[in-house]
């Protein structure tokens, strides 16, 4: 390699890494500014903040309006969780046991919600609510959030196990091993990563829903996202910041979770 092609490789490396650390600040950075926003001893959200301080945390846990909202929310996409990575991975083996064209059909109809904008989903599911008598409730508002997160959690569980070598489940069949202990013992241990991913991606999707929380709340609840705003648009204080810092870190807690339990280099 001649100096002047090894001066432009270095060149093209340093500019590489230069325009992925702009991209690192530019998502990080609003991130970065509510976290610290939210320790500030002053009265109003600034950057940097007046002093350092957890009062706001404090005023966050006293407002039991927000209190309520994080509980609801917190309730809501726990189950959200639980039932999409079960439901998820029922789907996930259905379509693996399809045809080929057959299983494109059906991946397509079940990430179908990830394609229909949510605000028109969440109009059509409302009317279908009502039909059946569960608009307004906490059931119909944990219908719609399994039906928007699904989707995360269904694409995950099927990568997982296209991974998953064929003549495993082959060879544990020719050794007398039942399907139920082929799935239990070969299946769900190798499909681990993404169940537990899809898991935490649909608890995210639904811990941060806004506009199917607006249209299909229980009377007299609120979701997290929805008390937030309702306090917004009457007060400009660092207890918002302190809610969505909490949010942040209950999101850095999942991916913990994931390195804890599987380790982010098989999740990804």
């Amino acid at each position: 390699m001649t100096p002047v092609s090894e001066k432009r490789g270095r060149l093209a490396r340093i500019s590489f890494g230069a325009l992925i650390l702009l991209l690192y600040v530019f998502l990080l950075a609003p991130l970065a500014a509510i976290m610290l926003a939210s320790f500030t001893g002053g009265e109003l959200m600034r950057v940097p903040p007046q002093g350092l301080s957890l009062r706001w945390f404090v005023a966050f846990f006293q407002r039991q309006d927000l209190v309520d909202a994080l509980l609801m929310s917190l309730r809501v996409a726990l189950v959200t969780s639980v039932v999409t990575s079960i439901v998820g991975m029922m789907a996930a083996l259905c379509s693996q046991a399809l045809s080929r064209r057959l299983a494109v059909v059906f991946q397509i109809s079940m990430t179908l919600p990830l394609l229909v904008p949510e605000l028109l989903t969440s109009i059509g599911l409302l009317f279908f609510l009502y039909q059946i008598g569960l608009a307004k409730t906490f059931i119909g508002l944990q219908i719609g959030h399994i039906l928007i997160a699904f989707p995360y959690a269904y694409v995950s569980i099927v990568a997982a196990l296209r991974q998953i070598d064929p003549a495993m489940e082959e060879a544990s069949g020719s050794l007398g091993a039942t399907a139920l202990d082929t799935f239990r013992r070969i299946l769900l241990p190798l499909a681990a990563p993404g169940i537990v991913m899809g898991a935490v991606f649909a608890f995210i999707t639904s811990f941060d829903l806004y506009t199917i929380s607006l249209l299909l709340k229980p009377v007299g609840g609120n979701t997290l996202p929805l008390a937030l705003f309702d306090f917004l648009t009457y007060e400009f204080r660092p207890t918002a910041a302190a809610a969505a810092t909490l949010s942040i870190l209950l999101s850095a807690l999942g991916v913990a979770l994931i390195q804890k339990i599987v380790g982010l280099q098989r999740a990804f």
